[in-house]
């Protein structure tokens, strides 16, 4: 593959996980409801490290016209981003997540949720990924706006490191998408 080299290739045993991708991605009504897969929700893509959840939400962007495709954004960059710029990226990645001149909303998919820290701006501590994703869910519910994550974190986690609040909206947010806990890092 182009994007990845020769050495990336599909697995069968993603089989299920790649199919309720695609059926997302191409908006295959009838496929998406065989496999339980809400259209109207983003993707939360969970599986153990190197299962492939990134290079696959890289891929599925070219399954999209190129007006519509996600940006892929590392949550430790945007960490990064707060550290540097402040309280403006949360403007970034919610209010100011519309297209101009269509006031369309932005979608992006969230990399490596749970892998970033708590950050300090100014002695202020501050969950930057988890006021994202409350912003987020404002918009997503007057708007419509999609965010897709990926996460090693399961809910309980998510929990313990973003609160019960973000939780509970993500359930509403997000179609899980599950790799096998066995699957195994295709990493060589």
């Amino acid at each position: 593959m182009e994007l990845f080299g020769k050495n990336f290739n599909l697995q069968p045993e993603d089989e299920e996980v790649i199919l309720k991708l695609i059926a997302w991605f191409t908006r295959d009504e009838e496929v998406a409801k065989n496999l339980e897969v809400d259209l109207e929700k983003g993707i939360m893509l969970l599986g153990p490290v190197g299962c492939g959840k990134t290079s696959l939400m890289h891929v599925c962007r070219f399954l999209l016209p190129a007006a519509e495709r996600h940006t892929v954004k590392p949550c430790r960059e945007i960490t990064f981003e707060f550290i540097k710029d402040g309280y403006e990226i949360f403007h970034r990645y919610t209010k100011g997540s519309f297209k101009t001149p269509s006031f369309e909303p932005k979608t992006f998919c969230f990399d490596d949720l749970g892998l970033e820290n708590v950050m300090n701006y100014y002695g202020n501590t501050c969950s930057v990924m988890g006021e994202i994703l409350l912003s987020r869910y404002d918009f997503f519910h007057s708007y419509g706006m999609i965010t897709h994550i990926t996460t090693n974190l399961n809910s309980h986690e998510i929990e313990a490191m973003y609160g019960l609040r973000v939780r509970s909206r993500c359930r509403e947010m997000f179609n899980l998408i599950a790799f096998d806990k066995a699957a195994t890092d295709k990493r060589k």
